[in-house]
């Protein structure tokens, strides 16, 4: 059975993505491969979940008491918190050196407050009480960000506070006709697909994070879905969207379903992770719930064999032939996975494999989802391109399997890194052109950088593996994960290895990131991506609609 979208999940806690689960979640073969590959104990605690925090763990708060009473009187119906575990909650994302630094009671930084808007007319009142008190805000929705956007870093300001948005979590309005909803900022994925599910519909946006991360999240980082080859990301799928800034509100879309009318501004508003203003509404398309699914799996001799048929089904396929759910794992993911789940089921895969030539497989799974039995026939179209272009049928098992687990891997890295297991991902995009080099000189890169520990340290096995997650016409997404035993200094081992996959995806021409966006790790390579002059244009939009810099400092530019 596919994991249920609709289904709500607690609350992440302050050092982690989910909570502890007693004897933990890995498999006896994912057991197996961490003692036989990587040497790494996996009945190790090094760091176990830490007990909960106390006021004596925080700095004290800079707000006095007439910046607190402004903050209550502009939240009204909402809510000012001290609460050192509420505080401690909302001091980081899920960015592994912030957890790793959560674990150790260490945060980089902590809110001086966390304030709880309940209604979206609150919010331009809060955003007024901290213009006049100089304290920086930090929009906070699910807090699932990898790449620092909801550390709250004061910027030369005298406070700073996180701004939490989830009590703003209500299905505004649903539009039939146009088939386009509208939302408030902070209601969390399951429960966008549980308001519309009821309604007959789906958004169909379903990141990795879907269970904890909000709507308005995924405005603010131009998030894309794992079915997002499908459905489109999130920015295709936003039709208006509304901004709170210091200098106003800003509304932009939903007058029509194109206009020329200048630059689309919403694109100003959408990927701008909380540093012009607050979004207090999204409106987006949506389509009918989907009720059918169907389901492929395919191997290739090579990650450079699927590569080219995916292109050749994206460029010369009827439109829909490629899978909603795309997803081509090259020969070292491959491996692992079918390590993972080694039995007799594995053993004949491998034997029908090599009967037909193919050593070490780069395995293609695919999921399209809808409405009818157009799945099957969409399924069946896409099937003949990627047989021409060298791929081997294996059961459908791979995809439901992905498709059961799909939101599994976070918790995967709590309790990895719990046993002294450097694991973290990191992501690109390249044209059809660069994604061979690209995808081999990341790779190269993150294992050099695992292998190259401090001075005197000896070289330790390591697994790094990537894989294709989004298709476009002209080029791909690429994802890697990679797996080593932890060092001593965890934040020093992480930084290096990001260090140089990053080095890497400069020199190969590909983007800085695809869709986990900027925050404060990519904030130093937008200049190289999008130039001087263009980081000029943001810091001048920034200028007009936060005089005072006090929106999310310290991310973006």
């Amino acid at each position: 059975m596919a994991a249920d979208i609709t289904e709500s999940v607690p609350e992440s806690p302050w050092w982690g993505w989910a909570p502890f689960t007693p004897g933990g979640v890995l498999s006896d073969g994912t057991r197996a491969v961490l003692a036989e590959r990587l040497g790494v104990d996996p009945k190790a605690k090094v760091q176990p979940p830490p007990a909960e925090v106390t006021a004596a763990d925080l700095p004290d708060s800079t707000l006095g008491a007439d910046a607190l009473g402004a903050l209550a009187e502009a939240a009204g119906t909402g809510t000012v918190s001290q609460d050192p575990a509420i505080r401690a909650r909302h001091a980081a994302g899920k960015h592994t050196p912030d957890l790793l630094r959560q674990r150790a009671g260490t945060p980089l930084a902590v809110p001086d407050a966390v304030v709880s808007p309940g209604s979206t007319a609150e919010v331009a009142a809060i955003i007024a009480a901290c213009g006049a008190h100089d304290i920086a805000i930090v929009p906070f929705g699910g807090g699932s960000s990898v790449v620092g956007g909801v550390t709250p870093l004061r910027g030369g300001h005298a406070s700073v506070i996180a701004l939490d948005l989830t009590r703003l979590n209500a299905l505004v309005s649903l539009n039939e006709i146009d088939r386009t909803a509208t939302f408030e900022p902070g209601i969390r994925g399951p429960e966008v697909e549980h308001a519309l599910a009821a309604r007959g519909y789906t958004l169909g946006h379903i990141p990795q994070s879907h269970q904890q991360a909000t709507l308005g999240g995924y405005a603010a980082t131009r998030s894309a879905g794992q079915a997002s080859t499908g459905y489109g990301a999130i920015a295709d799928l936003i039709t208006g969207v509304t901004l709170e800034t210091p200098e106003g509100p800003l509304v932009l879309g939903g007058r029509a379903p194109s206009s020329a009318a200048g630059p689309d501004l919403k694109h100003l508003v959408v990927g701008s992770e909380g540093t012009i203003g607050v979004i207090t509404s999204v409106t987006v398309a949506v389509r009918p719930r989907v009720t059918e699914k169907t389901y492929g799996a395919w191997a290739f001799p090579s990650f450079e064999a699927g590569a080219e048929a995916l292109r050749a089904l994206a460029q010369d396929g009827a439109k829909g032939d490629l899978p909603d759910v795309c997803r081509l794992s090259d020969e070292e993911e491959t491996e692992l996975t079918l390590a993972q789940t080694d039995g007799t089921a594995v053993r004949l895969l491998r034997r029908w494999l090599r009967a037909r030539g193919i050593e070490t497989p780069a395995l293609l799974l695919g999921v399209w989802e809808g409405t009818d039995s157009d799945t099957k026939r969409r399924h069946k179209r896409a099937v003949k391109i990627l047989k021409a272009h060298g791929a081997v049928s294996t059961t459908t098992a791979p995809a439901e399997a992905w498709d059961r687990g799909r939101f599994s891997s976070p918790r995967l890295r709590d309790e990895l890194l719990t046993i002294g297991v450097m694991v973290d991902t990191l992501e690109t995009a390249a044209s059809w052109t660069k994604l061979p080099e690209t995808h081999t000189a990341v790779a190269e890169a993150i294992r050099a950088a695992l292998a190259g520990g401090p001075t005197g340290s000896e070289s330790k096995p390591a697994a790094v593996q990537g894989h294709i997650s989004h298709v476009y016409r002209n080029g791909a997404s690429l994802y890697y994960t990679f797996i080593a035993a932890a060092e001593d200094d965890m934040v020093a081992q992480y930084e290096r290895v990001k260090g140089a996959a990053n080095a890497a995806i400069l020199a190969s021409g590909a983007t800085i990131t695809h869709h986990h966006a900027v925050g404060t790790e990519h904030a130093a390579m937008l200049p190289d991506e999008i130039g001087e002059l263009g980081v000029r244009v943001l810091r001048a939009v920034k200028q007009e609609l936060d005089p005072a810099g006090i929106m999310n400092p310290g991310k973006l530019v």
